[in-house]
This record gives structure tokens, sequence and C-alpha cells, in this order.
């Protein structure tokens, strides 16, 4: 055909026409012919038909009737055929090199060989999704290779601990032993990035969940390959030993407990096929006919897509008879396609998943478009032509199965953002299920479940892949190119926008399942099916949050993803019309325009959802306990589940600062901070690191356990606004409501089936629980990394800088680029959290959701029986959105207005509860402290504690009883800062900033008014301290005996002795603000105070090398300056100083001679050397001004006096030692006092002071441990 050319300005004998415009831009010479005629006859219709079925000209006689069905299907049969003849061959199942674990060499379908497994292999889905449900499982296929080149593909459902690649018959599973762990044995583990054979090697990448690997064997060249998504992480395995029929390579996998993945030995089409490697299993016979068919279909639908001059000119040219319109041909020929089509699938065993996951699903992507404008007008005329037959039913089946399927392994790729990732399987999966017998048939499958998770999935980065991703990295303070921070900024933007996009498509999707009415009886409401799924889910989801989650539970990514989709529908909106209303079931127009987070006024909350006994809450804790503990004592009448509890927005709040939806000042989730926001969104990777250097103080902000939580907040980035449908105007971009949706009456009886806001709510909190706590440790974990890498990577280059050693300064520089790498690859994943999981409508909505909850805690928590019964989850969850908002960075709203307006009553909870006995978790009272603990080291939200009511009244008092034996390291950091700043010796710089006068005097008053309380925790200070400087004393010599320092002691002594002064900080308060408890009355107190003075100089300078103590205490990016022992002399020397004072102030005449307390304790040297070390510190380096020097001096006034007073003591002791022996009237434990108490009932006796000390900790006698009843005074017996 050397005349086909484009011609469409005249007639001539050889008229072509060419359609693709985008092939004749490209230049790929693949001009499509729709019609060619020799003469002016009518035989355009066959020359049409010879293109759209690709067959040579005039090789279609002329058709001596209208084309039909029938008349395509003769040419198809007849012609097509013809001329493709290999179409209708069968594929052989026997293929050279594969042979059968039964001998069978038509095997037909690979699988599992079932007489192989060890441990417990299940089959999830069929048909090889398999999960291990023992500690260590193994399972081989069905077939093995001998000769050639073969490949298998394994799906990563988890990404944990997995060994996938091949085995000989002869390689032994066990409970502990695999794959790789014997020779003829190999594997690859991405969660451990290495290769097994035998022994482990580094090999490869990490994997993550989604990831395809695919397992090749070339057995031409004895070696093993592994690919991770179609990329070739190398040979792994060279010079294999060679086999012989019969005798090969078998695929085959071990994997942990609750580990799972799905093999493909080439049942499906590879979803990343390498060239060369064949798949175990051959495809099906109708591979080949599909893929041409749909070809051919392609071709007809592409005589629809032409520019406007072609249009122009095809009219003229059909007037002339000389062209065939597409409505001519078009439901004829597609008939005939699907006719044949089905009759070959039909005719096949499997055909149908095949052709869906393959030749199917390449046809609709080119049909629909990956990316927009998508051409649903086409799509609808493809779905109209398959959707007339029968069998087309079972296609789609399988067809949305590989749409959901295409979800959980599509990766972002950045040069198709923001239409990457899963979007297009999500977009034309939603396109596809508006139509109403797609849905139910969708939602008939007994893979409904499975499959909606499957298109809720989205697949994170690995390392690699995100430094694909952002390839330029910057973060405040970094020496990196400039040009860094806007390529980073451009691609931060890139993969938020198609984030969001991703975000928008699944939340059409599950708009489309709320609204669906299945077709049962009796009649169900819309949201009943996704009530059904969001209940089966959280019951699969049960322990997903342990350390070891059981198995079967979902990806983490779709939990994430229905915390978003149900954020957005209660914050922004459903936006799906009167639908809206249907699923609250109210009947009345209860704001569809306004979330209902942020709606005001009344709010309510079915009691039941919190009392009922459901099977997907049955194993959650509540707050008094198990479920079953509360219903056996706090049974439930059947009157408090019906309760609604009502209650008007803001009501616990205080009047003078409630702040509410109604209110003339809005919340912060309704206020607009445009000025700095807009700031902020121009340039977002400004704010990357900001706040995660931390500010170097001694006192640790929150434990562990809470600080990966906490701090996770900030990464909230400002990426993107709200995304709503309506930022676009073009109609295909918005939702589209279910066509032939049925609209069901407003009838009150039916209301209480409907899905309520409120249950949304309830499911939305475990969904943060189970979903996005994870991610916020993992997230604080990068953040705490990159700190310290930074901190590292400055501290070398100023090494570098200083250092004139050649050798040393090559080992920095490589130092350097270590701490470099490390730095760059946690700026990556913050970065990656940062867009994935926040955008200011996010933050808006987690912001709406505390104020909710914390006021619907605040009022259950007047009513008992109720309040017992809230999940555990509702605390914790609230407790961490509000400290993820707080450590926003940049911030959702200043910090001075964070708490002030909407979030005043999240203070009132705290001290209301954090010392509640009904809540029966430890750790949950726990929680809420810590809360306390981090939000007064800020003075703009300690202001928020101070103008709080129940702050005032409850807190003072609630600390001291606190104070426990698991509590006292919170209590203490809160009282350290609403005290510090005023001791002696503080920090130049400063550390009074967050100090309160209010609550100091608020302290005082509790001491004073509760002696008791004061008494009791004044004990528990003393001996906690005491422990804290023994556990110091002990670690150190550890080391020093060891002369090895170890990072874990460091840290250790580092932490216990920041402890050890922060009580020591709290004491000296107390001897500052309550005097009278140690120089009036008893002296007890001041002679266990002057012990634990003695007791702690002598473990600081006793025997203790200087430079380990030195070492012990460094910490990266604290100077020696910072942390020295100033830190713990400081307060000791305050203590003094704070009973000299009172001594002097006090007129009363029955006081404690501070001095003689001190004298009188049997160690005068240590005591002496102790004061001397006092005064001998340089005070200069590590005090504000220069009161340090009077401090001095009254010390040395009380060295003196002490000196004196030892040496009168020493001489009256050496002249009473010549008069007698031992009185037998002294008291047999301190030796100083005369024995003037009884204990009763056992008569032992002893010293008051001793037997009122030992008392405080102990009621047993501390001679024969019998029970104390009673303590009686001798002299008050005396007649």
């Amino acid at each position: 055909m050397a005349d086909d050319g484009l011609r469409l300005g005249g007639l001539s004998s050889g008229l072509a026409v060419v359609l693709n415009g985008e092939d004749r831009r490209e230049g790929t010479g693949k001009s499509r012919l729709v019609s060619y005629c020799e003469g002016f006859g009518d035989q355009s219709v066959e020359r049409t038909l010879e293109h759209i079925f690709s067959l040579p000209y005039k090789s279609v006689n002329q058709l001596g009737r209208p084309v039909d069905n029938g008349a395509v299907r003769s040419i198809i049969k007849t012609e097509f055929f013809k001329h493709y003849p290999e179409l209708k061959t069968v594929v052989s199942s026997n293929r050279d090199g594969v042979s059968a674990v039964c001998g069978d060499s038509q095997l037909r379908v690979v699988g599992l060989d079932e007489s192989s497994i060890c441990g417990d292999v299940r089959v999830v889905k069929q048909p090889l999704l398999v999960e291990s449900h023992a500690l260590f499982s193994s399972v081989r296929a069905n077939a093995c290779v001998w000769k050639g080149k073969w490949m298998y593909e394994v799906t990563l459902e988890t990404s944990g601990i997995q060994q996938l690649g091949w085995a000989t018959v002869g390689c032994p599973f066990t409970c502990h032993k695999g794959v790789g762990d014997a020779d003829d044995s190999y594997a690859y583990d991405g969660k451990r990035v290495s290769k097994w054979n035998k022994e482990a090697e580094p090999y490869g990448q990490s994997w993550v969940v989604g990831d395809v690997i695919g397992c090749c064997i070339d057995l031409d060249c004895d070696e093993i390959l592994f690919y991770r998504n179609g990329i070739s992480l190398g040979v792994a395995f060279g010079g294999i030993r060679k086999m012989v029929p019969g005798l090969g390579y078998y695929p085959a996998i071990s994997f942990s407990q609750g580990e799972r993945c799905e093999l493909n030995f080439g049942g499906l089409p590879f979803k990343y096929p390498i060239k060369g490697f064949l798949p175990i299993q051959a495809p099906p016979s109708s591979k080949s006919l599909a893929s041409n068919l749909f070809d051919c279909f392609l071709r007809l639908l592409q005589m629809q897509r032409l520019d406007r001059a072609e249009i122009y000119t095809m009219e003229k040219l059909r007037r002339l008879k000389r062209f065939a319109s597409f409505e001519e041909l078009s439901r004829p020929v597609s008939q005939g396609i699907c006719e044949e089509l089905f009759a070959a699938l039909n005719a096949e065993f499997g055909g149908s998943e095949y052709i869906a996951h393959g030749p199917l699903l390449s046809f609709m992507m080119e049909v629909f478009r990956t990316h927009p404008p998508h051409d649903y007008s086409t799509l609808d005329r493809v779905l109209d032509s398959f959707l007339g037959f029968e069998d087309s039913k079972l296609l789609f089946k399988h067809f949305l199965e590989a749409l959901s399927s295409g979800c959980k392994t599509a990766s972002l790729v950045l040069t198709e953002c923001p239409y990457s990732g899963s979007y297009s399987y999500l977009a034309l999966a939603c396109h596809l299920l508006r139509r109403e017998e797609l849905m139910t048939l969708w939602w008939k499958s007994p893979d409904f479940e499975f499959s909606f998770e499957g298109f809720l999935s989205r697949k994170s980065p690995n390392k690699h892949d995100l430094q694909c991703l952002i390839p330029s990295v910057w973060w405040p303070g970094s020496c990196e190119d400039f040009s860094n921070e806007n390529s980073m900024v451009l691609t931060t933007t890139a993969l938020s926008e198609a984030v969001n996009k991703i975000e928008e498509k699944q939340r059409d999707l599950c708009r489309l399942v709320m609204q669906f009415i299945p077709p049962v009886a009796p009649l169900q409401l819309p949201g009943s099916v996704f009530r059904t799924f969001l209940q089966n889910i959280l019951l699969k989801n049960r322990g997903a949050d342990r350390n070891m989650p059981p198995p079967g539970v979902s990806n983490n990514s779709v939990l994430v993803s229905l915390f978003t989709v149900i954020l957005h529908f209660l914050s922004e909106g459903f936006a799906v019309g009167d639908i809206y209303g249907w699923i609250k079931g109210s009947g009345t127009d209860s704001g569809a325009h306004v979330g209902f987070l942020h709606r005001g006024g009344e709010q309510s909350f079915p009691a039941g959802l919190l009392l009922k006994d459901d099977p997907h809450r049955v194993d959650i804790s509540r707050l008094g306990g198990s479920y079953s503990h509360l219903s056996k004592f706090y049974p439930v009448n059947g009157d408090e589940e019906e309760e609604i509890i009502r209650w008007e927005e803001g009501c616990m709040d205080d009047e003078e600062t409630r702040v509410t939806h109604l209110s003339r000042q809005k919340p912060c989730c309704c206020s607009s901070y445009d000025a700095d926001l807009s700031k902020i969104s121009k340039d977002p990777v400004r704010y990357l690191a900001k706040g995660t250097r931390g500010s170097c103080s001694s006192i640790p902000e929150r434990p562990a356990h809470v600080t990966a939580e906490c701090s996770s907040g900030n990464l909230n980035d400002e990426i993107a606004d709200k995304p709503s449908t309506s930022d676009h105007s073009d109609s295909e971009f918005a939702f589209r409501p279910m066509q032939q949706l049925r609209i069901l009456p407003k009838e009150n009886t039916l209301s209480s089936a409907t899905l309520k806001e409120e249950e949304l709510l309830d499911a939305m909190l475990l969904l943060y629980h189970l979903g996005l706590a994870p991610n916020f440790k993992q997230a604080s974990s990068f953040m705490s990394r990159q700190s310290q890498s930074i901190t590292l990577l400055e501290e070398t280059d100023r090494q570098i800088r200083e250092c004139l050693y050649g050798d040393q300064v090559k080992r920095l520089k490589e130092a350097r680029n270590v701490y470099r790498e490390e730095v760059m690859d946690c700026v990556r994943h913050s970065a990656w959290y940062r867009l994935s999981f926040f955008s200011r409508w996010k933050q808006r909505g987690m912001y709406a959701t505390c104020m909710w909850i914390v006021q619907l805690l605040l009022v259950i928590s007047k009513v008992d029986s109720i309040f017992i019964y809230i999940p555990e989850y509702y605390l914790e969850t609230v407790v961490d959105c509000f400290h993820v908002l707080r450590k926003s960075d940049p911030p959702f709203v200043p910090a001075t207005i964070f708490i002030k307006q909407g979030l005043a009553s999240f203070v009132t909870f705290v001290v209301t509860h954090f010392n509640d006995q009904r809540i029966s978790s430890a750790e949950l009272r726990d929680l809420l402290l810590q809360s306390i603990s981090v939000l007064v080291q800020y003075k703009e939200f300690l202001a928020a504690f101070e103008c709080n009511d129940a702050a005032r009244q409850r807190l003072p008092k609630a600390l001291l009883s606190a104070f426990d034996n698991r509590s006292w390291i919170p209590v203490t950091n809160i009282l350290l800062r609403l005290c510090k700043g005023s001791g002696f010796g503080s920090s130049k710089r400063g550390e009074s900033s967050s100090s309160s006068v209010l609550f100091q005097k608020l302290l005082r008053e509790a001491c004073i008014s509760e002696d008791e309380l004061f008494s009791a925790f004044l004990n528990r200070l003393f001996n906690t301290l005491s422990w804290t400087m023994t556990e110091f004393s002990v670690s150190i010599r550890e080391m020093q005996e060891n002369y090895k320092l170890m990072d874990f002691q460091q840290r250790k002594c580092s932490v216990i002795f920041d402890l050890s002064c922060n009580l020591a900080r709290v004491l000296e308060f107390c001897t500052r603000e309550i005097p009278q408890a140690f120089v009036s009355g008893m002296d007890t107190n001041l002679r266990r105070l002057a012990e634990l003075i003695v007791f702690t100089l002598t473990h600081l300078i006793g025997g203790i090398d200087p430079e380990i103590f030195d070492l012990s205490l460094r910490r990266p990016g604290h100077s020696s300056e910072k942390v020295n022992r100033g830190m713990i002399l400081a307060p000791l020397a305050g203590i003094i100083l704070n009973l000299l004072d009172a001594r002097k102030e006090t007129n009363d005449t029955d006081h404690n001679d501070i001095v003689a307390i001190f004298a009188s304790m049997d160690c005068a040297d240590t005591i002496l050397y102790g004061f001397q070390y006092l005064l001998d510190y340089n005070w200069a380096g590590s005090t504000r001004g220069d009161d340090y020097v009077d401090h001095l001096t009254k010390l040395e006034k009380f060295s003196s006096l002490l000196i004196c007073q030892t040496e009168l003591q020493a001489i009256e002791k050496k002249v009473r030692g010549g008069e007698s022996e031992m009185d037998d009237g002294l008291c047999c434990i301190c030796y100083t006092n005369r024995a003037d108490a009884r204990f009763t009932p056992c008569s032992h006796v002893s010293c008051y002071n001793c037997i009122t000390r030992h008392l405080l900790n102990c009621q047993r006698c501390f001679f024969c441990n019998t029970t104390v009843v009673e303590v009686v005074r001798q002299d008050a017996q005396a007649p």
C-alpha cells in the first residue's frame, strides 16, 4: 500500500484518512486507515472493517447485506483467523524445562504443594494469597524448573520477615529453617535486606507493603536474580548447581507469623514481566485472541477521536458515500467482538481472570485515559457493549479485583504527578461503580471487602524510592546548594497534589458505597453497606496496635485512608446533596453545608455506642476495665443504652473564656490566619526542620513512650488547602452520583437503621488509634534521628575546620558523609510524612475532633455508670491528636491562642482526671500527667493553666498525692517547671521563663493546709532522691571499675543524674516555701535532709574519677558548661541557705539546731570536706549576677560553725568515753537519743524519732516484724 497517505484537500482515487492525530504528531508512522476506495463505489464499509481488524486491502469482499454482528463474526472467523492463524493455536502446557511434583507433564495450574508445608500456611484468598499462622512457615510450589529462564512474582501484603526464592526438594523445612537455610536453597529477605544461602549476606533494598518481587532463575547461566517492582537488584547467586529433568528448583517461600503475600506463578499476567524470563504456568490460550480483539475494539473507538478539522472533512466524505460513519459500525462491530471474546473465554477454564487482569485492564485504561481529561463517553459506550452480555459479569468481577490490586501496587512517580500512583485505577473504578448493576455485582462478590480494602490502600516508598521522589534535599542551616530548596519545594508540592488527588477519589468511592442500596429484603437505607464494611474492618484489626499483631490485620494505609475519608466527611461535609440528610437519618436539614464537627450549639451522643457490647468492640479496654468485668459488677440497663447524652457546646468551660462555633470569637479550627499561612505555603521547606533541634534542657520533655506520640506533631506542614472537587470547573472532575439511584421516603421508623455521624466519629477515633498513631511514632523517630544527625554533622564540620592532620581530616570527612546521608534520609522521610498526613483541612478537622471529644468526656465524667464504659482509645486519641497539633511545624495556629480559642476544656480534663481512680489503667493516667508535664514547659500554655479554675483548684493537691512509685518522674517535672528559676545557682540563660508565681503560692498553701498529705509527699521525695543518687553512684563505679564507657550505661547515668537534680530542686523549693516543716517541731525531717545532703556529697566526691564523671554526663549538643556537677551542688547549697534564712527569720525558741544536726552525724571529715567542696566550686560560671557572693559568705559562716560544733562534740565524746560503756537506755538504732517509745503489742522499744521515721514507710516493728497497732511514749507513762 505504497499510495497510503493523507490527502484532505481534494478527491482522489486513493483516499486515506488518518485517525490518530497523536500518532502523527509523535511521528510513529502508525497511520490508521479508515477507508480506502478505488472509485466512487459504495465500498467504504468493507475498507473500514479491514482497518478495524487490521486486514489486508480488499480482503473483505463486498457485503451483500447491512452490517450486523453476524457479518462481523463471519469476518472474524474467516478472514481474521485466516490472516492470524496463531490466534487459534492452543498454547501447550507441556513446557520443556518444567516438571510437576506428580509427574504430570500436562500440568495446567501451578499452585502449592501441600505435602511440603511446614508450619501453618493458609490460603486467605484464591488463588494464591497466603498467610502464615505459625511462628515460621515454609512451602514449595508443585512444579520445578531444571533448564531455561523462569520467574514468578510475589506481591507483598505485609513487609516483615519473608524469605522468597528457590529450593530443591532435598532442602528441609523446619520450624526454624526455611528457604535459604540449606544447600541448593536460595532466598531474598527485604526486611533484613539480605540474601540467604545457609548464611546471610547484605543484598538488595528494604521492601514495603505493595512491592512486587520478581524471583528469577537463569539455568542457562546458573544464576538467581531478584527484581523489586521491575528494577533489578543484581545477581544474587551465581554458579548454582545444575539439575536434571524431574529434579529441579522449586519456587519456595518462608515467612514468619502474620506475614502475608500473593504468589503468581503465571496464572495472572505479571505486573513487571522481565524480558527473557517465562512464567512457570503457561498463560491461557485465549490471551492472544483477546489482546487482538481489544486492539480491534480500540481501532473502532478511535474513529471517534478526530480533531475538528478532520470531522468537518469526513462529513463531506460521508455525503459522497466514501466513508462509513462510526454510528453505522459501532454496534455490530462491538457486539461481534464481544461475542467472539466471550465464546473464547467460555471455552477455557480460568481465562476470564487472566484476561481481566491483563488485556482488558490495558484496553480499559487506553479507552479511559490514565490522565484527565478522561474519556467518559467512550468508556460508557464500551460498558454498554460489554454489559449487554450475561457472561460479562464474571469478567467485570475479576476486572474490579484487578483495579483493586493495581491500587495496592501502584507507586507514585514524580514525572506523572499529580495523576500518579493509584489515581487512574480509582478514577476508573469510581466511574464503573456509578452503574448500579456493577456496584451490585461488586457488592455480591465474596471478595467485596477485600477488594474495597485494596482500593483504600496506598503504597509507601522506601529509602531508595524517596531518593527518586525527592532528589534534592534542603534543611535550615544546611550547606547544600541553595537551588535545592526551590527544587524540594516543587517536588513536595507536586507529591502533595498527587496524594490529594488519590484521597479525593477514595472519598468518591466511599460516597458511592454509602449511597448504595443493596437489593435485599427488608429494604435497607443508604450507609448500611459502608457501616458493615467499617465494623468488619474494626473487628478484623483488633490487636493491630500490639507489638506483634495477630494474623489477618489490614494494611496500615487502609486504616489511614478510612480515617481520612471519615474526617473529611465529618469536618468538611459529605457534599453529596440530599444523601447527606438520609445518611444522618434525621429527616431534617441539619446543616449539610457545615461539617458535623463545626456545627456548634446543642450536641448529642448516643450512650449506646459506649455501652453496647458490639463484636468489634468486645476486646477493647474501657476506662473502668474490661467489658466483661464492668458488665458483671456494673451492669447496664436497657434505659441507659437508649439514652441520648445532650449538652451545649462550651458548657464545661468558664463563661468568661468560653469560645464556641456560635460565639463571636470562633475556635481556631474556624478562624482565619491567611497572612501567616500564605507566607508558610509559599515557602514550606523553610519550616522543614524547625523545632527539631530542641532546647538543650537537662530535664526531658516527656518519657520515651510519650515522646514518640507527641513530638511527631511537628510534621504538620502546610502543604495544600482543603482538596475539593469544586476547585475544578470541568464537570468530569466532579463527583457524579450513582446512576439509577433509588430514593427512599423519609420515614422516622427507619432512622435508627441509618448510619449516624456519631457512629462515624466513634469509628474514626479507633482508626486513629490503630492507624495513625503508629505513623506518628515512626515520624517522631525520624525527627529525633534528624536532630541528632544534624548535631553530629555540625560538630564534624567544626572538627574538620580545626583539624591540622591529614589522616584525621580524611576520617572526619568519611564520618561527615555518613552523617550527611543520614540527615538527608531523615529529611526525606519527614517530608513524606508531612505531605501524606497533613494539610490545612486535616489539621482543622483534627482540632475540631479534639474539641468535640474533650467536651463529650467532660460531660460523661459526671455520670459514673457511663464514664467507666468509655473505650480507652477515646482518651488516648484525643491526647495524641492534641499534641500532634500543638507540635505542628509550621504551627496550625499561634501558640498563644491554641488552647485559648477552643481547647480550654482540654486543660480542665487533664487536671481533673490524671489522678481519677475511676480510670483503671495507670498508663492512661500517666498519659494525662505527661500532657501536663509537657504543656507547663511553655509560658503560653502555662498561662492557660493559670486561667483555668479547675487547674487552680485541683492541680496542687493532686500533684502532691500523685507523687508515688510510678508517677514521680512527670510530677517532679511539673513541680520543677512551676517553681524553677528561683533557686540558688539558677542558669544565666533565664530558666524562670515558664515558672508560675501563682502556682508556687497555691502549692505552698496546699502543703500548709494538708499537713498529712505534705508529710507523705516529703517522705516519698526523700526516698526517691536517695534511690536515684545510689543508682547513679553504682553506675559510675561500674564504668570506672570496667574501664569502659558503654553507651547504655552512659545514657543511664545521664538520665539518673538529671532526675536527681530535678528532685533536689523540688526539695529546695520545699525548704524555701515551707521551712517550718524542717526547722520547727520534730527534727525528723531536718535530720533526714541532713543525711541526704551528706549522702549526696559523699557519692559525688568520694572515689569517683572526675574524667569518668564528666564523660558519663556528656550528651550530644550539650556543653560542659551546661551539664556539670553544679547542677546537683546548687540545690544542695540552696537547701542549706533556705534553712539558715528560715532560722534567722523565726523567733521560735523551740527550733531545731541545724548546725547540731549536721554535727551529730558520725562522719565529721566527710561533712567538712563536702562543704569545703561546695565553697570551692566555681559558681561564677553557672550563676547569674553577683548574688552568689553573699550566699557563699553565709555558707562559709555555716561551715565555720559546723567545724566548731564538730570539734566540741569530739571533745565531749572523748570525755564521756572513759566514764562508762554503752548506756542501756540509748536507742539501739541511732545510738544518739534515749529509747523513749514502745511498740504495741510487741513492746520493743526505741527512740520516738527513729520509730516515727520507720513508720513512714512500713507499719511493722523493725525488730520482730509484728504489725504495729500503737506507739506509746515511755515518758507519757511515767508517774
